[in-house]
């Protein structure tokens, strides 16, 4: 008699095997944190393409003008460190709280700031606030989900993220006919929400669950040899790179450019990939839990690198909006299987380990656009999406070297 085939991967899951009343589901935390993350992204992108203009309506430069938008993630960068102390010390509610608080009260002030230096010593006190929130978020997020479920709940924080990130610009667009001022004070607004959401429904901290190895935390220099915190950071500055270095500053002047497209067809192309991300974030989210991390990274990775390469290559709008929807669908992989390598590498205590992974998406973000802007000038918009594209192939790579027993969600 011939010996039975083993089944497909999609039927040889965990969840087909345990009572469907003992199954592990996304606790509380996570759905809160995803209205958190809709309403916080709501005002950042009413405010984002509006930022620009009301600087230069302080009478500045160009220069200036990027002065205030790097001073955010410039003091996020700086804030991080310090910010997984602090959660060490007062808990993630607490931190994640008065964050969003910051953020509020900066972003309410830059309305009715008066003249340039207020106006960019606010935006800088607004991103050390984003840095409390987003470590003492994550950190949350982490501790609170059962190994086997990490991906599927950074999948859905994330996706009020996109989603809120979708309908913001829209209704920035709104708030600026109004007054330059208004948008900032609406971000003040949808910020006092998000913060009043998590003092009341947030529990008072992550405590690690019983599907962990350990209850204990991990000291940082412990995680720092772990391969899947070494390759979850390299992912973090590769996407922080690439996202805002060769996807956000080098596409759109691509499509005005060389394609000869006006700006509109920009925001139409992203919105089209954005859609195709959360679409794709459950699927992925399932995927990185049930299949593994390693897979989903070696796959993503790899994809996003031969999309970014290719690029350059486009020779209309529609087929660069296929690739950046194919980008988008290897986003949605990125963005949760780092994010699940973390926690399962800190044994979903966070903290100091979060902020690190934190900062290497925030140097990304700094140098990136500026690196993919001088290679673009000095030398040509090809170049510069294949510097992005080695960055993450490199990190589909060193994906490969991730042991073997380490590669299955919640195994140690």
């Amino acid at each position: 008699m011939p010996a039975p085939r083993s089944a497909p991967w999609w039927r040889r899951t965990r969840r087909n095997s345990v009572p469907r009343a003992d199954r592990p589901r996304l606790s509380r935390d996570v759905y809160v944190l995803g209205v958190i993350a809709f309403f916080v992204m709501v005002g950042f992108g009413v405010v984002i393409p509006v930022l620009p203009v009301y600087a230069r309506s302080f009478g500045v430069g160009y220069v200036e003008v990027g002065a205030v938008v790097s001073a955010f993630a410039l003091m996020r960068l700086v804030a991080s460190p310090v910010v997984g102390r602090m959660i060490d010390a007062l808990g993630e509610r607490s931190v994640l709280s008065i964050g969003i608080g910051i953020v509020a009260v900066s972003s309410g002030l830059v309305g009715i700031a008066q003249d340039y230096p207020q106006l960019l010593i606010l935006r800088g006190v607004g991103g050390i606030g984003s840095a409390m929130f987003s470590v003492a978020a994550m950190t949350l997020l982490l501790g609170s989900t059962a190994p086997t479920m990490r991906a599927r709940a950074v999948g859905f924080y994330q996706g009020g993220f996109l989603i809120g990130g979708m309908a913001g610009p829209a209704i920035g667009g709104l708030l600026a006919t109004i007054s330059l001022q208004a948008p900032f004070f609406f971000y003040a607004a949808t910020l006092a929400v998000a913060g009043a959401v998590g003092a009341v429904l947030l529990r008072s901290g992550a405590k690690p669950t019983a599907d962990d190895a350990a209850a204990v935390r991990v000291p940082l220099r412990v995680v720092a040899r772990d391969r899947r915190f070494q390759t979850a950071c390299a992912a973090n500055f590769a996407q922080g790179w690439t996202s805002f270095g060769v996807r956000g500053a080098l596409v759109p002047l691509f499509i005005v450019e060389v394609l000869r497209n006006p700006t509109a067809a920009t925001g139409v192309a992203f919105a089209i990939a954005a859609v195709a991300q959360t679409v794709a974030l459950a699927p992925a989210a399932r995927f990185v839990d049930m299949v593994g991390r390693k897979p989903a990274v070696i796959g993503g990775f790899a994809l996003a690198a031969a999309v970014v390469a290719a690029v350059p290559f486009s020779t209309d709008i529609v087929m660069l909006t296929v690739l950046l929807s194919v980008y988008g669908v290897a986003a949605a992989f990125m963005g949760t299987a780092p994010a699940a390598l973390v926690g399962d590498a800190v044994a979903g205590r966070g903290g100091r380990p979060v902020a690190v992974f934190s900062m290497f998406s925030d140097v990304g973000a700094i140098v990136g656009p500026i690196a993919a802007g001088l290679l673009a000038d000095s030398v040509s918009y090809g170049a510069a999406f294949f510097v992005g594209a080695v960055f993450l192939l490199a990190v589909a790579l060193l994906a490969i070297t991730i042991p073997r027993p380490a590669d299955r969600p919640g195994e140690h």
